[in-house]
């Protein structure tokens, strides 16, 4: 029995970075990235994935040595940790993917200041034990790849009139500029915020009877 609630608080923490508190749909956070990296799909999830790394590890090591940092340097000291999983990352996309990595630019070491993995580290991963952190920000972090990857995909289909060479038709330019982005993103914002809303008024209509049907209840 507690190993089942166990189970579930972890799927509970994992999913809340999907939908609830998506970094990007919902929190808008990593604004910059998103916008800027997101003109493929193959940029988008590869930015994603090394975000992900980058927060994954830096917030288990954080939650491990969360005791020993004095509160007056933690921040300093949190962003040392993520600097060190930021310059992995780096060195691994020049060292086997170096085409992807000039694709990036310089926002691979930009990681580093990305409010996203600072954010799950102060508020988060200070507080709590590895094994929650290490869901919370792998949750974050899948969140993070799949609004990339969305992103990046519609972008680059209508913005080159291609996905891996598989559609073809007249592109539209303006989908692999910034304001193709911005456009893009604030679309995909309104759409999943239609949807909780919906989904949300059609779980609260069972709570709400009748006039008539609450008198035959009492």
């Amino acid at each position: 029995m507690a190993a089942s609630k166990v189970k579930r608080g972890y799927l509970t923490e994992y999913l809340k970075g999907l939908w609830d508190e998506n970094p990007v749909f919902r929190q808008l956070l990593g604004m910059c990235p998103t916008l800027a990296v997101t003109t493929s799909t193959i940029n988008g999830l590869s930015m994603g994935l090394a975000t992900t790394f980058v927060l994954v590890c830096s917030s288990t090591i954080v939650s491990l040595i969360r005791k020993l940092i004095p509160d007056q340097v933690r921040i300093a000291s949190f962003i040392v940790v993520i600097a060190t999983f930021v310059t992995m990352a780096d060195l691994f996309l020049k060292g086997i993917f170096p085409d992807i990595s000039k694709a990036l630019g310089p926002f691979v070491p930009l990681i580093v200041v990305n409010c996203i993995i600072l954010g799950r580290a102060e508020v988060f991963a200070s507080k709590n034990d590895p094994a929650k952190s290490f869901v919370d920000a792998l949750g974050m972090g899948s969140g993070f790849v799949v609004a990339l990857t969305v992103l990046g995909t519609i972008r680059e289909i209508f913005g080159t009139g291609s996905l891996f060479g598989l559609v073809n038709f007249e592109p539209w330019v303006i989908m692999i500029l910034p304001g193709g982005a911005f456009i893009t993103l604030g679309l995909l914002i309104g759409l999943l915020n239609y949807l909780k809303e919906k989904t949300g008024q059609q779980q609260a209509a069972p709570a709400c009877l009748p006039v008539d049907s609450q008198a035959e209840v009492n």
